[in-house]
């Protein structure tokens, strides 16, 4: 390849990067916003935050998708654990505001 056309090529390869980037940030949206109506409905039903078989079944499934892929199953699973910690996390305050709400009410 020359040099002339290095530039160039990068410059496509870093725009498909940066659109891919853009589609992650959307779909992390999109999922964030349904795991929020997730951890409501948790909080209306006094369900706990974690749910820990679904986790399992949940990294089984992505291990074996990232394995598919060709991605690193150890990357994909680190991916997820981080996901599962932020919901998580958003589902204890959910709980914790729907609680404070109905001693407030009370």
């Amino acid at each position: 390849m020359s040099e002339q056309l290095l530039p160039v090529e990068l410059s496509r390869l870093r725009s498909t990067i940066d659109n891919i980037d853009a589609a992650l940030i959307h779909l992390l949206a999109e999922r964030f916003k349904a795991t929020q109506q997730v951890g409501m409905l948790k909080a209306e039903r006094g369900l706990p935050a974690s749910d820990p078989a679904r986790e399992a079944e949940q990294v089984a499934r992505l291990r074996s998708l990232a394995h598919e892929s060709d991605l690193d199953p150890e990357f994909a699973e680190k991916f997820l654990a981080f996901l599962v910690e932020e919901v998580i996390r958003h589902h204890v305050a959910i709980a914790e505001s729907a609680a404070g709400r109905e001693v407030a009410e009370d």
